[in-house]
């Protein structure tokens, strides 16, 4: 009887180490290899290419953003300052054009990333005020990140102020690149064959000027949207700059330039 009492001791205790190795009621039926140790579900998954994003989840509300090693950490730029039709989004956008195009409609304030059956990654954007305004068709010819900005001399022109912030760099006066630098994180340089149209799509220190006519005709982002469209965008990239119906009631210069400037305007790099 104690004999028995005793095997039925020992088979207990070996199915409640079989059940907290996850292998059933019965020691027996364990498959697990000797010596093996159960790991922990990762707590994330690796995210994957920046096209396989999903444009709504990088978002920032507040605090600070530095995704991917960037050299500053920035204040995020708060969606309480911004209108919410202008944050990043996935939308329906048929279109004939290639995936990786960039199509800008300065007359709503939205960039779009075309990405392909029918959908694109939307942004705000802001645009340039009366008189700064341009359409046309141009390429990205390279890109930077956290950029200089050398205003030129007709913007120093009608801003005096902004000598206070221009020091010697190596290209010329202006701006280093940094948190407080008007092009923000990333810029694109649009141009046209072997010429720079001076026209760029940049980030901006100003996010509350997203969704408004306010610049001096280069395309505004925030700092994490421009981030984004970085990754997303290749050097080479077509940029089509569409005309808002105050333009296309004016005479078009793109005979000369490809692009069709509002008069009094000029091309300043912001």
């Amino acid at each position: 009887m104690r004999t028995f009492t005793a095997i039925v001791i020992c088979l207990m205790l070996s199915a409640a180490s079989a059940s907290a190795q996850d292998c059933g009621p019965f020691f027996w039926l364990c498959q697990r290899p000797a010596g093996v140790q159960v790991q922990p579900a990762p707590q994330y998954e690796p995210r994957g290419s920046p096209r396989s994003w999903d444009a709504t989840v990088e978002q920032q509300g507040s605090g600070s953003y530095a995704r991917g090693g960037e050299p500053f950490s920035f204040l995020g730029q708060r969606g309480a300052e911004i209108d919410p039709q202008y944050m990043r989004r996935v939308v329906s956008y048929p279109s004939n054009e290639t995936p990786g195009t960039i199509i800008v409609d300065p007359q709503n304030h939205f960039l779009y990333s075309i990405e392909g059956s029918g959908r694109a990654i939307r942004y705000g954007i802001g645009v340039g005020r009366q008189g700064f305004t341009w359409s046309g068709t141009a390429t990205v010819h390279n890109k930077q990140e956290w950029p200089d900005w050398y205003p030129p001399r007709e913007m120093i022109e009608r801003k005096p102020e902004l000598m206070s912030q221009i020091s010697t760099l190596q290209s010329g006066l202006g701006v280093r690149g940094g948190p407080d630098n008007p092009l923000g994180a990333r810029a694109l340089y649009l141009w046209q064959g072997n010429k720079d149209t001076l026209y760029r799509i940049h980030g901006t220190n100003e996010p509350h000027t997203i969704g408004r006519s306010v610049s001096s005709g280069c395309i505004r982002m925030l700092n994490q949207d421009v981030i984004d469209l970085y990754a997303r965008t290749p050097v080479g990239a077509k940029v089509v700059v569409l005309s808002s119906s105050a333009q296309a009631a004016m005479p078009v210069s793109a005979a000369t330039t490809g692009m069709s400037v509002q008069p009094g305007g000029s091309r300043p790099r912001r």
